[in-house]
């Protein structure tokens, strides 16, 4: 028995020393950031802007690479697979860790399958319609998508996104019904929305300001408790009377599973580092994002916020009929 009890504890040294070599030695070539959407949409300047500092802290070029496909999920299984070495990592947001995690069939566990980094940026979602649909508000909406059902469209943005079950939620919480046209990205869903083809959508804000302030678009309100920051004088849809529809359109950092967590301890710390920096407070503060606090900067409140996301909307999508495969255990 001493002798086993010997050899384990020699074992389990050994496993702390490779544990504490692989952390001493991270990173020890450039680290990869998985987007899995094109350049240029919101989570891709998310994670463009946090690979910038972040080199810097690490010592270490951080490439910034876009696998995009399945909403998301074809990058998130990219990084899966991936060695676990904190040395590849995953740029994720709602669409895909929410949403596409169960529209499309993955090998993974969405909330296990990954060692969860930090809670990155969030970003308002809002309604907004043709300019010359004729209402103001939440209410003004409903009342009109009342007086004309089954008629209104609603242009959507793949099944699953945070735009589509935004508008499956505005559908079930007004008692309304409307079609929801479903397109291949946000730019032609705009695009028909701009030109009046399409009635109303959900949309990130900080990429359609530009629309809203050229008068092209009016806006309903924002799907949040606050108001967004770039326009404060747009309400929110509770204030334009649709209390609890709220979609926030949050960021996250994950590393494949079983990266040691010494590793992930200092890819969280370069996270923070980097939201603390002026300059990089800026330029998510001029394109509409808002930061975590500093003790929401880490594993543990990514991994309670995403659960608390999955426990509330995977349910509101159930009942919208979307469908759904099961989980991985």
């Amino acid at each position: 028995m001493k002798l086993v009890t010997i050899a384990a504890a020699a074992a389990a040294l050994a496993l702390a020393g490779t544990t504490g070599a692989q952390a001493q030695a991270f990173p020890s070539k450039p680290i990869t950031i998985v987007v899995g959407f094109p350049a240029g949409g919101p989570t891709d300047t998310v994670a463009r802007v946090l690979a910038d500092h972040m080199k810097g802290t690490l010592g270490q070029s951080v490439i910034v690479e876009n696998k995009a496909g399945a909403a998301g999920t074809l990058g998130l299984t990219h990084v899966s697979r991936a060695d676990p070495d904190g040395h590849t990592l995953y740029v994720g947001n709602w669409t895909v860790n929410v949403g596409a995690v169960r529209t499309f069939e993955v090998p993974y566990n969405p909330l296990t399958g990954f060692e969860p980094v930090a809670l990155l940026t969030t970003s308002k979602l809002w309604i907004l319609a043709r300019k010359d649909l004729p209402a103001e508000d939440a209410k003004g909406l409903i009342a009109w998508l009342k007086a004309n059902p089954g008629k209104g469209n609603a242009a959507s943005v793949g099944v699953g996104s945070a735009a589509h079950v935004c508008l499956v939620d505005f559908m079930q919480r007004s008692g309304t019904n409307f079609q929801v046209v479903t397109y291949r990205g946000g730019a032609p869903a705009v695009q028909d929305l701009a030109g009046g083809q399409a009635d109303f959508s959900c949309l990130e804000a900080g990429q359609t300001l530009g629309l809203y302030r050229g008068g092209k678009v009016k806006i309903i309100g924002v799907a949040s408790k606050t108001r967004f920051p770039a326009a404060k004088e747009v309400p929110t849809l509770g204030e334009g009377g649709l209390p609890g529809a709220e979609i926030d359109f949050w960021h996250g950092l994950w590393a494949p599973k079983n990266t040691p967590k010494a590793v992930v301890d200092r890819l969280t710390d370069a996270v923070q580092k980097a939201f603390a920096d002026a300059t990089v407070q800026k330029r998510f503060a001029d394109v509409g994002h808002s930061l975590p606090a500093k003790n929401e900067m880490s594993p543990k409140a990514l991994v309670d916020h995403h659960k608390a996301e999955l426990d509330k909307w995977w349910p509101i999508m159930e009942k919208a009929g979307i469908k759904m495969f099961p989980v991985k255990k």
